[in-house]
């Protein structure tokens, strides 16, 4: 299941997002079990997408020389406790500057809207 969610996102990545996508694979693990989705930029950086069967996910991009770090994710850590959108949150340019994330709980979606943000900082 899993797999397919990664094959249906990378098809919108390539499709949809041909001007800042250079390239994708899908990442498996030495058991034969799809990990993660990545995304190559035209920028030379990539972006992780990470889905579990159990609804978490991870939407990772780090920029310039891996300083600047923007993560959409619904991982529960108690420190982003007082985030109003809480478990999800967004890592917004650094680590610890960490901010509502409002995107969808749908995959497809929450990759449009991330892909839409990733687009507008290439620019």
């Amino acid at each position: 299941m899993i797999l397919e969610i990664y094959k249906k996102l990378r098809r919108i990545a390539e499709y949809e997002f041909n001007d800042i996508i250079a390239d994708s694979e899908i990442i498996f693990s030495y058991t034969g079990r799809a990990r993660k989705l990545r995304l190559y930029l035209i920028d030379n950086t990539f972006i992780d997408i990470w889905y579990s069967l159990d609804g978490k996910y991870s939407l990772h991009w780090e920029r310039e020389n891996f300083i600047k770090v923007y993560r959409h994710d619904n991982a529960p850590h108690n420190r982003w406790k007082k985030i109003k959108t809480f478990p999800k949150h967004c890592h917004d340019g650094i680590q610890d500057n960490v901010i509502e994330s409002h995107l969808s709980n749908i995959p497809e979606h929450v990759l449009k809207e991330f892909l839409i943000i990733v687009r507008k900082k290439l620019n």
